[in-house]
């Protein structure tokens, strides 16, 4: 196979972990006899410093002429005025509107060699393995809103339409079918008219899903339930914010934010693959950064865009080969427990591939 991958380094960490990712497609590709070419474009605050746009139109057109993106992360203090007319993350925004990526798939796993790093007790990280899949282009994060400056109101609006949980809820359910038929839509129905929307229509489209067990669980609740009885989710449905929300506070279920992936798709092949941390500017260039979930991301780009499952999954087992040896990066490890670089634990990765 031949592919055209777009690489958007980003800020912070970012080029970090991207180049890793990269490397480890590059040996998916030598191993597998794929093809697999990368356009480097500009996103985010170095796009701004640069080009005076976040996501500029060269940007915009390396991405059409790809069939797919990897992205490092954008954003950074230089450039976190929430008064400034062009933000990082406005760029971000833009990509996911205009190829129309309502999906974000972010899965949660567990890992058994890092079941003493994580905050809860490793009884409760037994058998956890969940995907959340988050409405990406809707809600709270693009609904009419007025900002009025130093002004002393401001408003945001929860807005969602029925074909837009509809879409999404269909990609959900596909999803569930193909795991443990077990799905959780996340709302809060007893108080947002928005939210009885979401909910009505997510048991419209169970109607096709027969073989899906569907439940519905309150946003706090399922807060809740994330720290005392994680194993129990299959796959979430959530709306942009508290899928966002809650998917970060799961990170801990896998130990840190560096350990998750995620890929944002639309109707079609075509996808952005993402970590979900931030930039991390505070580490960038001393080769702390975890490259784990920029490298699943990867893995998720393989699946989905490129439709390379045994390659995926190749890449999956590796990382967890590399764990297994004890290949650990700075977020990982506990007070006074070594550590090794970004490189060292990709090339810890790419031996494991090679085995």
């Amino acid at each position: 196979m031949k592919a055209t991958i777009a690489v958007l380094p980003g800020d912070g960490i970012g080029p970090e972990v991207t180049s890793q990712a990269v490397a480890v497609l590059e040996k998916v590709a030598g191993l597998s006899g794929h093809s697999f070419s990368f356009n480097e474009a500009m996103m985010g605050g170095i796009a701004i410093d640069m080009m005076g746009d976040s996501a500029p139109p060269e940007t915009i057109r390396t991405c059409e002429q790809s069939d797919a993106i990897l992205l490092g992360a954008v954003g950074g203090p230089k450039w976190s005025d929430p008064t400034a007319s062009v933000r990082p993350e406005q760029g971000l925004l833009r990509v996911r509107k205009h190829f129309d990526l309502f999906a974000n798939l972010r899965p949660v796993k567990s890992y058994p060699a890092l079941a003493h790093h994580a905050p809860l007790r490793p009884d409760l990280l037994e058998g956890v393995d969940m995907l959340f899949v988050r409405e990406l282009t809707g809600g709270i994060y693009f609904g009419p809103r007025q900002e009025q400056g130093d002004g002393d109101s401001a408003y945001d609006t929860e807005l969602y339409s029925v074909p837009e949980v509809s879409r999404v809820a269909h990609v959900a359910f596909r999803a569930a079918q193909g795991r443990r038929k077990k799905l959780a839509s996340v709302d809060k129905a007893n108080v947002m008219a928005s939210m009885r929307l979401w909910r009505r229509s997510v048991m419209q489209v169970h109607e096709d899903y027969q073989d899906v067990e569907l439940e519905h669980v309150l946003v706090d609740a399922c807060a809740m339930y994330l720290m005392t009885r994680p194993a129990s989710f299959d796959v979430l449905l959530a709306g942009n914010m508290f899928g966002d929300i809650l998917s970060d506070e799961a990170s801990v279920l896998a130990g840190s934010l560096g350990m998750l992936p995620s890929a944002s798709l639309g109707s079609g092949t075509f996808g952005l693959y993402e970590p979900i941390h931030g930039s991390a500017p505070d580490i960038a260039g001393q080769g702390k950064a975890n490259p784990t979930a920029t490298i699943l991301s990867a893995a998720l780009l393989l699946r989905y865009s490129l439709g390379l499952e045994a390659e995926a999954r190749m890449v999956e087992r590796a990382v967890e080969v590399a764990l297994e040896s004890g290949a650990r990066t700075a977020d990982i490890v506990r007070r006074g427990e070594s550590y090794i670089s970004t490189t060292e634990f990709t090339q810890t990765v790419l031996g494991a591939l090679s085995a």
